[in-house]
Parts: structure tokens; sequence; C-alpha cells
């Protein structure tokens, strides 16, 4: 007993420093949480995500500050290399851009403004652990740490049936993905005997278990939960409802810092941990890749509601980008990180534009909220349509060179093909992308009859927006509700009526579902016309866009930086 009494029990060495972003976000999360609980209407929206918005700074700040450490963490549970603290940036700058559209949305005020930040926080914070992993209880730590906060914030416009059903899907078949996962991380670990990826990558080097039925099935799991979260087909059937029911800037991170987190984990585990295996594993994964590619392009075609379109084309994407994880190169890691950065600036320019338009016309996130865009609001227009450019891979924006990286990466390791499978795929995608330009450029005649037919003097009415509103903002708002009712019509009703589906149109989407209260929802209650922190996102992201597709040296640099410091590559 008193041998037991005196043995002391060896704590791990931690480096703070490492865990610099993780415990920033940690404290600002409680933090926010607990200032939404203020009684002051200003501390909630003004303070709560000022503090948010702080937290991610510091996070992301501290995270660039150890950049070439490439230090393991937590007995080597967590690794902080050049790839974990990139993504940490990303994920951070993701959130501020989050926070910004959430500025005036509905979602916080439903849900709480503290709640709704902390859970963004706890999120990124999620996605951090998950991209820093190198053992398999932190990978499936970080997975449920990213995906609860997710859950809750799909469903955060109480009051929105589309919303409430939108969190209901992604929890039940986000919780069909995680049990993959967590069966086939256990199936690795009784495959061979450690959780630590650089045992892992020992066992399977030695070749004793490539064959082994119980390592292939585990392979297979892993992918298949994985695979849910990137959005890869076939495993991808949530994402479309999802997308179009939650808020919209909920969408907006959950579609690019999402998928950049389940492909950063992807990378790691498939490039580092069973790397030894990749005859066994990438045929299969080259396959779902063109896979993807097919469904995602071909299924966004048909779509009028742009958040459906763009799920659709977040398919496509993944499919590309899981070029980067096949070809097991150095080359390809470079690749997959310059693509996920650009990724993440086309993506957030095309939803910072769909906010602002769901918020003046009353159309929600249909395509016909789009026409006319660039007489009526040129700053919203050159963004969405630099965005739609790069999305298709257009020269001159981050896109193309992003697509080109990784066309380089799979000619160069014997996956010419798979470069074949991404121009054709490009080329399919210029079908709905171009589709868009053509709406936003390219007035309807609706829209030309109801400018002609409005009566002198008379002002654009924003839907829900009240007489008093108006006069404030008539100046601003700019625009005709293209594809919709005429300005007059929906003054004949009364602005403060709420508005009925003949209002809006059908307003079915391919399912069947009926979104006109959806858009009414989100339409009737926004009255401020005036979005420059909206407009500030779009246009920056889409001058981002520009300015790096022209000259890209320096994500170029930070990409070669991120695969000299990744994995054991020759």
């Amino acid at each position: 007993m008193n041998a037991i009494l005196a043995a002391t029990v060896k704590t791990p060495d931690i480096d703070w420093g490492a865990l610099g972003p993780l415990i920033a976000l940690t404290v600002g999360a409680c933090v926010v949480l607990m200032t939404g609980l203020l009684r002051s209407p200003a501390a909630r929206t003004n303070l709560v995500p000022a503090l948010a918005t702080l937290t991610l700074i510091v996070a992301g700040a501290l995270a660039i500050g150890q950049w070439d450490s490439n230090a393991d963490v937590l007995e080597e549970a967590l690794r902080m290399d050049n790839l974990a603290l990139a993504m940490t940036v990303l994920f951070c700058f993701a959130g501020v851009l989050t926070v910004a559209l959430s500025l005036r949305d509905l979602a916080p005020r439903d849900a709480g403004h503290g709640e709704y930040y902390a859970l963004l926080l706890v999120a990124v914070m999620g996605m951090v652990v998950l991209a820093s992993a190198q053992n398999l209880v932190t990978v499936f730590l970080g997975f449920e740490v990213l995906s609860i906060p997710l859950y809750v914030l799909c469903a955060t416009h109480l009051s929105s049936e589309g919303s409430l059903e939108s969190g209901l899907k992604y929890l039940i078949i986000g919780s069909v993905g995680s049990a993959c996962l967590l069966y086939g991380l256990a199936l690795l670990y009784g495959a061979t005997g450690a959780t630590d990826f650089d045992a892992i990558a020992q066992a399977v080097g030695g070749g004793e278990i490539r064959g082994d039925v119980l390592f292939l099935s585990a392979l297979a799991l892993i992918l298949t939960g994985l695979a849910f979260k990137a959005s890869v087909a076939p495993f991808h059937q949530w994402t479309p409802d999802v997308y179009e029911g939650a808020p919209t800037p909920v969408t907006a991170f959950m579609a690019v810092a999402t998928k950049a987190a389940a492909l950063a984990i992807i990378v790691r585990l498939f490039d580092v941990a069973v790397v030894g295996a990749v005859d066994d594993w990438a045929p299969a994964m080259a396959a779902l890749a063109v896979i993807t590619m097919l469904v995602g392009n071909v299924g966004a075609i048909g779509q009028s509601s742009v958040k459906r379109m763009l799920a659709y084309s977040s398919v496509a994407q993944a499919g590309y980008m899981l070029v980067g994880v096949i070809v097991s190169t150095r080359l390809g890691v470079q690749a997959l990180t310059f693509y996920l950065v650009a990724y993440v600036l086309m993506n957030m320019a095309a939803f910072a534009v769909i906010v602002a338009r769901e918020r003046e016309t009353g159309l929600g996130d249909d395509i016909s909220a789009l026409r006319g865009l660039g007489a009526e609001r040129p700053t919203l227009a050159w963004p969405i349509t630099i965005a739609m450019l790069a999305l298709a891979g257009f020269p001159a924006t981050m896109g193309f060179w992003g697509k080109i990286y990784l066309i380089d990466a799979a000619v160069d390791n014997g996956w010419a093909w798979l470069g074949v499978a991404i121009v054709l795929g490009s080329s399919l995608s210029l079908v709905y992308y171009l589709r868009v330009v053509a709406a936003v450029w390219m007035p309807s005649l609706e829209s030309s009859v109801a400018v002609a037919a409005r009566p002198a003097g008379a002002r654009p009415i924003m839907a829900g927006a009240s007489p008093e509103a108006d006069d404030v903002a008539d100046t601003r708002a700019g625009a005709v509700p293209a594809g919709g009712d005429t300005p007059t019509a929906s003054t004949a009703r009364g602005t403060h009526e709420e508005r009925t589906d003949a209002d809006i149109g059908d307003g079915r989407d391919p399912s069947g579902r009926d979104r006109a209260a959806d858009r009414d929802h989100v339409g009737r209650d926004h009255r401020h016309v005036h979005q420059p922190e909206v407009v500030l996102v779009a246009v920056a992201c889409a001058a981002a866009v520009l300015l790096l597709g022209v000259f890209p040296d320096p994500l170029f640099d930070v990409a070669r930086d991120v695969g000299e410091a990744f994995g054991n590559f020759d």
C-alpha cells in the first residue's frame, strides 16, 4: 500500500503554445455563451458577435505565429504541423465571414445570440481537433465536436419548417456517418493493435495485414463515414436538402469549413496512417471521385434553388479535391491545400450574394432573385459572377490554378485519367454556372415589363419592409424583384400583410417541397436593405479570388510549406 501511495503518476508534457488556438476557442466560446445571458439587447446583438469575431481572430493569429513549428502535442494525439495550422487559419477565416453574414439574420435571434455564436466557435474547435488528429480516438472526438453544434445550427430558424427539417435530416444521416466511422476506427484498431497513426503505419507497412478482411473492412467503413461529412457521392444525399433548409450563413459555413476539415483528416489518415496500403484503397477512392464529379455536376443542372445548385456543386468539388488524396504525394497535398483555400473564397463570395438577395427580394434563394442584378446592384453582381467563373475554372481566377494544380499532381503520379475527369467535369459544370451568370447580367422579359409599367417616381419595395423603412432605404434598395411579383402588385396587397404562395410563384424544388413559407419568413422580418458587412464579404472574397488568380505565388508558397512539413513523402 505504501508503495502504491508513493508511486508517482507520470503526466504528459503539454506544449501550451501549440495548443494556443484551441485554448483561445474554448475560452472564447465560454465567454460568448455567458455574455449572451446579459439582459441588454445591445450586448446580445453587438457585443456577442464582436467577442466571437475577436476569438476567431486571436485563434487564427496564434496559429500563424506557430508556422513551421510542426509540433506533436498531448503525447502525439495531435500534430500542429503546417497542414493543421493552415486549416486552423482557414476555419477561423470562414468563421469570421459567417459572423458577418449572421449579423442581420433571424437565426441568432431565434436561437439566442450567445448560443448561436458559441456553437459556431465550438464547431471551429472541433474542426481544428479533427484536422490535427493523429490518433484514432482524437479523430472521433474531433468529428463529434464538429458535428453536434452543426446539427443545432442547421435548425436555428425555429419558426421555419425547412430549417427544422434540415437539422433533423442532418442529425439522422450524420449519426449514420458517425456510426460507420466509429466502427471503422474500431476495426482498424483491431487489425493493427494501435491507435496512433505512426504505429498504424508501421503495422501496415509490414505487409502482414494488407489482405486481411478486418483491415479492408475498416478502410471501407472509415472512408464511408468521412465521405458522409465531405459530401462524397453516393453518400451526399443529405447535402441539397440540408443546405437549402439551413440558415444561409450556416449553409455557407458548412459548405466551406466542414468540407475542408473532412478532407484534411482524409489526407492525414490515408496518406500517413494507411499509406502503405495505397494500392488497396486508391482505386476505390478514385472510383468514388469520378462518381462524385459526375453526380454533382449532373445534379446541379436542373436546380432553380441557388443553394441546392451550390450543394451539388460542392459534391462535384469534393470529387476534384479527392484527387489530391489519391495520388499520395507531396504535390497532391500541396494541390489540395491550394484548392481548399480557393474553395472557401469562391463559395463565400457566392453565398454572401445569396444572403443579400434573400433579404432584399423575398424570393429566397431562387435563381429569379438574381435576375437583373447586373443593372440593379453591380456591387453584388460582380462578386457572384467571379465566384461562378472561378468555380468553373476560368483562367485568371484561383479556381483555374487550383484545378491545374490537381491535374498536375494526378499526371505526375500516373493518374492522368483522373486529370481528364477533372477537365470533363469542369466543362459540364459550365452549364449551371453560366446559367447563374446569365441570370445576373441578362434581365428577364418579365422584369423589363415590370420596370416599364412602374409609375413614374415609384420606389422599389423590399419584401416585408414597412413604408417607413422604405422612406429611409429607397435609394439603397435599387432592386425590383425579377421573375416574381411586380412592386405594384405587392404594394396593392400591403407591405404589412403576409405574402401568399401566389405572391412568390410556385416555389417548389425538384423534390416537391414547398419553399414559399420559408422565403416568406426570411423576407418578411429583414428590413435592413443597407447591408454593408454582407457586401464587404462578397466584394473582398471575389477580389481575393481574382488577385490570387493573377498573382498566385504567395498561396503557392503556403501550399509548398504544407507539403514539405506533411507526412513522410520522399
